[in-house]
């Protein structure tokens, strides 16, 4: 069983401090190379039941909505926020620095959790995690729910866009990163703003990436 303590002291044994490339004003705990993190996760998988280390990584749709909340952020401004799959935490971080009034960070991993409450500490905001699916909770407890690319794998996407369109129906401003995944639905959606951002070649395929933010329509 790794503790509290531990996680965070894995996180950061393994990340750097560093910026995003599209939000140069935050601090990130991230890894700067694929190889040593996926080594050394993979070596803690084995005798702790460890999912891939994802949260190491500030990925393209979450660095979108990230940055489309800086750059308006009477989108987040008095809200109550919820961050879903919310990986590193960027786009929470981005909503608490645009003025939240609440915000949650959502993730199944323990160590995504630790990440993100480092990651918040290193840039002097406030988000609460929580370590639960919220798929599983009501609808309408959030005003404004954040996905950053959900839509790499059928059945979440599926699962998740159901869901977000049902949060969407209750009255949440949903919004949704995605940089072209396979199963990113055709209908139901509404483009908000683009951003071409730089990305790593050994987890995109390429140097850098158009993604969409979009509002989910109910």
């Amino acid at each position: 069983m790794v503790d509290a303590a531990a996680r965070r002291a894995f996180v950061r044994a393994h990340t750097e401090l560093v910026a995003p490339p599209a939000c140069p004003e935050l601090r990130l705990h991230l890894a700067t190379m694929l190889t040593p993190i996926w080594q050394a996760s993979e070596a803690f998988l084995h005798g702790n039941n460890l999912p891939p280390p994802y949260w190491a990584f500030a990925w393209v749709g979450g660095q979108a909505l990230a940055r489309h909340l800086l750059d308006a952020p009477d989108l987040a401004r008095g809200r109550n926020v919820l961050d879903f799959a919310a990986g590193c935490g960027i786009a929470s971080i981005a909503s608490a620095r645009a003025g939240a009034a609440r915000v949650q960070a959502a993730e199944i991993d323990p160590f995504a959790a630790a990440a993100i409450a480092l990651n918040a500490e290193a840039n002097g905001v406030a988000v609460e995690t929580r370590l639960a699916d919220p798929i599983a909770a009501p609808a309408g407890e959030w005003d404004l729910i954040l996905a950053g690319d959900v839509c790499y794998e059928r059945p979440m996407a599926e699962r998740a866009f159901a869901w977000l369109r049902e949060c969407a129906a209750g009255g949440a401003l949903v919004l949704l990163a995605d940089p072209g995944r396979a199963y990113l639905p055709k209908e139901g959606l509404e483009r908000r703003a683009s951003f071409t951002i730089a990305c790593s070649r050994e987890l995109e395929g390429r140097d850098e990436k158009l993604v969409t933010v979009y509002r989910v329509l109910g």
